[in-house]
């Protein structure tokens, strides 16, 4: 893994019907992060949260590769992939509150795959392949692997990808839970901005919410129904709740304001 580039070049964005689709693009080091792409993503992750217009995001990875991990060359240089509040990627110790959906093609490997788990929905080629390697090289998956990984998938599974480190195909992860969207090759971002519009399309006060109490990983008990009720009560009281259900009665779709 070698190579620099600035934020700009490194990591490519664009908005389009409320999606803002996040490329990461160092192709010829497989994408591999190193400070640019960290500080590209931080600032794409930003933008996505401070924009209301922007109702869901993509990250993808440009040439058919998602994302080899760090780019230990540039790590070497005593570069740190690293964005502060953001962390590794500029994305997994605080993802963003919009929805954000992985679009794999190719390896998503080490901290590729800990991106791919920071993520809220995972379409993937079925050519992809991920792992975490970090034991095979005396290390541990940090970058929120661990901490991630027993809730994306099932627990005898996450000891075996952990502990193993053996790489594992789209169609096991799809198989086991980790992979929303199993598609042709070439098509993952295709389909991956089919279910960012269907999110758009939705309330996104309700959308916002919905995702907040997931990510909580509340307990369905008192403490989490009272957790919960304040963030329902600003739902309900909405005017994009109102809007809802007028748009219901009157067969049409729903013109949501955010309020």
């Amino acid at each position: 893994m070698s190579g620099s580039s600035t934020s700009e070049d490194a990591v490519l964005v664009e908005a389009a019907d409320g999606v803002l689709v996040v490329t990461i693009n160092r192709p010829r080091v497989r994408n591999a992060v190193n400070r640019a792409v960290a500080e590209g993503v931080a600032a794409a992750m930003d933008r996505l949260d401070a924009d209301p217009q922007l109702r869901a995001g993509i990250l993808t990875g440009a040439g058919g590769f998602f994302c080899a991990g760090m780019d230990l060359k540039a790590f070497g240089t005593g570069e740190r992939p690293s964005v502060e509040g953001r962390g590794f990627a500029g994305l997994v110790e605080r993802p963003p509150t919009t929805p954000l959906i992985a679009a794999v093609e190719g390896p998503a490997l080490g901290g590729g795959m800990e991106i791919v788990l920071a993520c809220d929905l995972v379409v993937a080629a079925r050519s992809a392949v991920f792992g975490l390697p970090e034991v095979k090289r005396g290390l541990i998956a940090a970058g929120g692997g661990l901490l991630r990984l027993s809730g994306r998938v099932p627990h005898h599974r996450a000891m075996e990808i952990a502990l193993l480190g053996d790489r594992f195909s789209a169609v096991d992860a799809h198989g086991f839970g980790m992979v929303n969207r199993l598609v042709a090759e070439g098509e993952a971002l295709a389909t991956a901005r089919d279910l960012a519009a269907r999110i758009a399309a939705n309330g996104p006060l309700a959308v916002a919410a919905t995702k907040q109490v997931l990510a909580a990983g509340w307990s369905a008990d008192a403490a989490g129904f009272a957790r919960q009720a304040d963030l329902a009560m600003s739902v309900r009281t909405s005017a994009d709740a109102a809007e809802g259900a007028r748009a219901f009665l009157e067969k049409r779709s729903p013109r949501w304001t955010g309020r």
